[in-house]
């Protein structure tokens, strides 16, 4: 089979029956076809050419952060990559919640018999040999379900708690499957690595909130705790509005400032890995503060347009990882993450 376009269960797609099967049908219509579950399992092969084809062409960062692995360790990478990619699309790319919800139930089901020993899709056939080599647990896996599960009936946080309860399931088992994946999730030191990495994971995913306030607001989610916003005189109609009054300002430096925070909360994590997972590391928490950076840089208005890192930033970040891993003697860690780009 062609493991990118895997064919999919005409069986199940053909004669629906009414209900969850109809719903079931009507969200994988509004996706790519090849997310869709084939009548007969790809080989180990297939699969692991699946996952490493979805990777490289949905997200260029992760794509020049496998330059950094192990070859031996890029298989992994790509698999939990393309189990996290489609689990996204699944609630975030079908319009219809229903379906949605429906999709990511199919999906947990799907990741219950990879661990039975049942794998079907590509991506299910790649991440079982993935969990039996690293030996990972089902829980970080489920848990970004969750999250996605929670996207299509959450769409506003009335405190910072409650979004960082949203951060715990949507981005910090990521950092923790990547630890998994590199051989750091050793007994004992597994409970300050996961601390670490969740610190850091967190920070990520807010500073991608903060940059993309208009964004999410238009696509109806708010990620600004409701709380903050009565505290500082700032209402939907100022987001509505796009104008980044002094108020919103003054809330979004706030916010900023306590991102900052939790990434310098997750940089000694950085001189704790191995040194091929620390240049990683060291690459996307540069890339986290960079995004900080240019919100300050525009004084916090990211109404009027969203702020972004400038292509020749994310070559220079790229360039100083290189150099690090070619030069053995460049110290890693919180001085050299701090650094300005």
């Amino acid at each position: 089979m062609n493991a990118v376009t895997a064919q999919p269960d005409k069986k199940a797609l053909e004669h629906p029956s009414h209900g969850h099967d109809e719903l079931i049908a009507r969200g994988w219509a509004a996706l790519p076809p090849a997310y869709r579950i084939p009548a007969v399992a790809p080989t180990l092969e297939e699969a692991r050419t699946y996952c490493r084809h979805l990777a490289e062409t949905h997200y260029e960062n992760f794509h020049v952060a496998t330059w950094f692995l192990p070859k031996a360790l890029q298989p992994h990478f790509y698999s939990i990559y393309a189990y996290c990619r489609i689990s996204d699309d699944l609630g975030d790319e079908v319009p219809d919640k229903s379906a949605a919800l429906a999709l990511l139930d199919l999906w947990g089901r799907e990741l219950d018999d990879c661990y039975e020993g049942r794998a079907r899709h590509p991506v299910f056939v790649a991440l079982a040999e993935t969990i039996r080599a690293r030996s990972i647990p089902k829980e970080p896996f489920a848990d970004l379900l969750v999250a996605f599960r929670q996207d299509q009936t959450v769409t506003r946080y009335a405190t910072m708690d409650e979004v960082l309860g949203y951060c715990r399931y949507s981005a910090n088992p990521v950092g923790r499957l990547v630890l998994y994946a590199c051989g750091e999730a050793d007994p004992e030191k597994m409970e300050e690595n996961f601390g670490l990495s969740d610190a850091t994971c967190t920070a990520l995913q807010l500073a991608n909130f903060w940059q993309d306030v208009r964004v999410d607001f238009l696509k109806g989610r708010l990620y600004i705790p409701k709380k903050d916003m009565r505290r500082f005189g700032v209402s939907d109609e100022t987001i509505a509005n796009g104008v980044a009054t002094p108020e919103f300002r003054a809330l979004l430096r706030q916010e900023v400032a306590y991102t900052h925070s939790l990434f310098e909360q997750g940089l000694p994590l950085i001189d704790r890995v191995n040194r091929d997972l620390a240049l990683d590391l060291d690459l996307f928490s540069r890339g986290g503060l960079e995004i900080l950076r240019a919100i300050e840089r525009c004084d916090y208005d990211v109404l009027s347009a969203r702020p972004v890192i400038s292509k020749s930033t994310k070559l220079a970040l790229a360039a100083r990882a290189l150099c690090g891993r070619a030069l053995p003697f460049l110290r890693l860690g919180s001085k050299r993450v701090g650094m300005t780009v």
